[in-house]
This record gives C-alpha cells, sequence and structure tokens, in this order.
C-alpha cells in the first residue's frame, strides 16, 4: 500500500504564509531583499523543484513584492509549476540574467541583500559584479523559519519514515548470506518504490561485517558472509520531506563484545532523547549521548573506538538541515522541531554500530516518529 496516498500535500495557502513570514522577517535580520534560487528553499516557499543550472532562475523577494527572474523560453514551465501569480522578469539567451536581478533589486533602491545559501558561488559572484552590492548568506533567516514543522510537515515526515521502517523490515525478512551489497541496495530502492516514496530509495547505505565501522562505508561491492554483521542506513522521500534510518542487526550469534556494544549504543540513543527537553541547547543532547560512551571508556569527543560524528541532524526538506545536535549548537529546542538520533559506536577495523531514529519536538517534549530497534536479532516488534 502507498503511504504516500494517506498523507495531504503542502497547500497554497501554507505556501503564502511562510511568505509573509519572510517578508516579516527580514528586517529584524537586517535584510531588504532576499534572492532565493532552485533547491529546497524554493521548494519551500513556492513549491518549485527546479534544480539550478548555468541559466539562473531566482525569486528576488522584498517586504512588499516578489519577482521572478527566469529564461523567456521557460515562461509556460515556470508559470503552469507556480500554485500562485508572481511578477515576473524574462530574460533571454542572449542577455544576462544578472543584471535583470539588478535592475529589480535598483528599483526597490535595496542595499542590504541575502542570497540563498544554496546558490553556486558561480552566480553569486556574477551577482555582486552586476549588482555593485555586498551580498550576504541568507542562511539564518530561511533556518529560523524552516526549522520548526507545521502539522502537515510533521505528517509527511511521518509518512517517509513509516515507509523507511518497513522497508527496512521487509529488507530483514529477505535479506541471506550469499547477497552482494548492490543486490541489497536495488531491493531497497524497489520498496521503496512500491511504498510510494517520490522516487525510490534516496539514498542506500549497505555495510557487512568489518565495512560497518566506516560510517558511511567504502567502495566496492561486497558480498554478506555467514556471521557478518549488517549495517543498512537509507531514506526516502514523500512530498519531498525526507526519512534517513538506520538499522544494525545480525543473523547469527555475535561474540559478547558485539552485543555488548550495541547495548551501549541503545542505552546513548536512549540518553540523547531524554536529554531533549523543551529549551536546553541543541548540543546538550550531543553531550549526553557521548556521556554515556565516555563512562563506559570510548572517547572521549571524536577518538575512537567511540563516536567519530555529531550525535543527530535537523531534517526536513534536505536531508540534513540545521539545527545540529552537536556541541556548540545553542539553539534552544522548540516545538516542532525534528531530528535525528544516531551516535554510532565504531571500533576501527572491526565493527560499527549505528542504531537512527527521529524524534520531533511536542509541547510535552521529543517524541519518536519510529519506534528504536529491539534488539540486536530480533530488530522488529
Amino acid at each position: 500500500m502507498s503511504m504516500s496516498k494517506t498523507v495531504k500535500p503542502i497547500t497554497t495557502d501554507e505556501r503564502q504564509q511562510r511568505l509573509a513570514r519572510l517578508q516579516a522577517s527580514m528586517a529584524s535580520h537586517e535584510l531588504d531583499a532576499v534572492i532565493v534560487t532552485p533547491g529546497a528553499n524554493m521548494r519551500y516557499f513556492f513549491g518549485l523543484t527546479w534544480r539550478e543550472t548555468e541559466r539562473l532562475v531566482c525569486a528576488v523577494i522584498s517586504e512588499s513584492a516578489v519577482v521572478f527572474v527566469c529564461p523567456k523560453f521557460e515562461d509556460t514551465a515556470l508559470l503552469a509549476a507556480l500554485s500562485s501569480p508572481v511578477d515576473c522578469v524574462w530574460w533571454e539567451e542572449h542577455e544576462d540574467p544578472r543584471q535583470a536581478v539588478a535592475t529589480v533589486l535598483a528599483k526597490g533602491s535595496f542595499s542590504r541583500i541575502g542570497v540563498d545559501p544554496n546558490c553556486s558561488f558561480g552566480q553569486v559572484h556574477a551577482l555582486t559584479k552586476a549588482t555593485r552590492s555586498p551580498l550576504t548568506s541568507a542562511g539564518d533567516l530561511f533556518q529560523s523559519l524552516r526549522r520548526q514543522k507545521s502539522a502537515t510537515e510533521l505528517a509527511l515526515l511521518q509518512a517517509a519514515k513509516s515507509l523507511t521502517l518497513q522497508v527496512h523490515q521487509q529488507a530483514f525478512e529477505w535479506i541471506h548470506p550469499g547477497l552482494r551489497m548492490s543486490e541489497v541496495i536495488a531491493k531497497i530502492d524497489q520498496l521503496h518504490r512500491a511504498g510510494g516514496a517520490d522516487n525510490g530509495s534516496f539514498f542506500c547505505a549497505v555495510q557487512f561485517g568489518e565495512g560497518t565501522s566506516h560510517p558511511h562505508g567504502v567502495p566496492g561491492d561486497p558480498v554478506l558472509q555467514k556471521g557478518e554483521l549488517i549495517l543498512i542506513d537509507t531514506g526516502c522521500t514523500v512530498g519531498g520531506y525526507h526519512s534517513d534510518i538506520t538499522r544494525t542487526y545480525a543473523l547469527d550469534k555475535q561474540d559478547s563484545n558485539v552485543e555488548a556494544l550495541w547495548d551501549l549504543e541503545k542505552e546513548a540513543q536512549a540518553a540523547a532523547l531524554d536529554a531533549a527537553q523543551l529549551g536546553s541547547p541543541c548540543g546538550s543532547v550531543d553531550t549526553a549521548a557521548r556521556s554515556v560512551l565516555e563512562r563506559h571508556g570510548l572517547g572521549p569527543d571524536y577518538q575512537l573506538p567511540g563516536l567519530p560524528h555529531r550525535t543527530g541532524h535537523g531534517i526536513g526538506l534536505d536531508i540534513h538541515e540545521g539545527p545540529y545536535l552537536v556541541r556548540g549548537d545553542d539553539t534552544p529546542l522548540a516545538e516542532g522541531m525534528c531530528f535525528s538520533n544516531e551516535p554510532m559506536i565504531v571500533i576501527p577495523g572491526q565493527f560499527g554500530i549505528r542504531l537512527e531514529d527521529h524524534f520531533y519536538m511536542t509541547d510535552q517534549g521529543p517524541k519518536w516518529f519510529t519506534e528504536p530497534q529491539q534488539s540486536l536479532y530480533q530488530p522488529f516488534s
């Protein structure tokens, strides 16, 4: 059954509310206008899923206006893709689109201009020359608007994560020694597609045995051997919103060291969730997970054996987005924020264990999107 059929897409009204919040927040970020280019931010505000190319497409947004700058030959495609009418400035192939942007900005006498942080350096450099103005990143502004998810966004995230968890369970029931990594990846993509994901697996990392000690795997196409530890990290998108779930399990009995460290990983993941309280800094969640590991002789900090990366990341239209569960991120946890929880344990040259689930902040504290793994040998209830 397609899980994507059970959730509603982002509505035109919600996108209009997002634009209104953006326009109302510019002054507090000392910006007169922002330039939004193709990527997650353009999808967030306009529902447009285009990607950046050498042909500049952007939206110039001020407190009182929205103007799209777009190639003239793409006019019908742009207008069909936008759910609400906007003013447009068209440019022909022989013209410099950055000059068109400069003209729009000059008409409004805008001097404090923020640029989409996902815009390429080449485009930013050309825009700087054309506008003859210092440009700054609008990343902090966009993050402040996107980090707390609406009820519709939470439902889309839940659908994606529920689907990926179901895919994990189906893969566990199917996987067996003798399979190549590439075969498992293909199967997981097939299952995501069958479940209604936007485009199959957004990513899939499959690791066996010693390969599990490399956080994101290594090149090659190994064959699963009897008795090897299995780590699968995968996700998809539903309506553009991401899942990202990791399971580490075994089909055969492991030695006591693997069993003990698997239990320790689960303890660290639980400690991270317990520390995620409203108003607490994001970095405190990382501290809680790392403290559990350090009490058992791992680390400290990023030293191995131990936890080589942050405990978690924000998630939404980007699979990794701020704020982050990492030391130094003092963003207070607030209702609607969504995070991964994945304090991986790495024993170099031997094995690694990562349990990754996601939670969101409610008015009562953190709540799991998906139930954590049950055990090393029976990962699903």
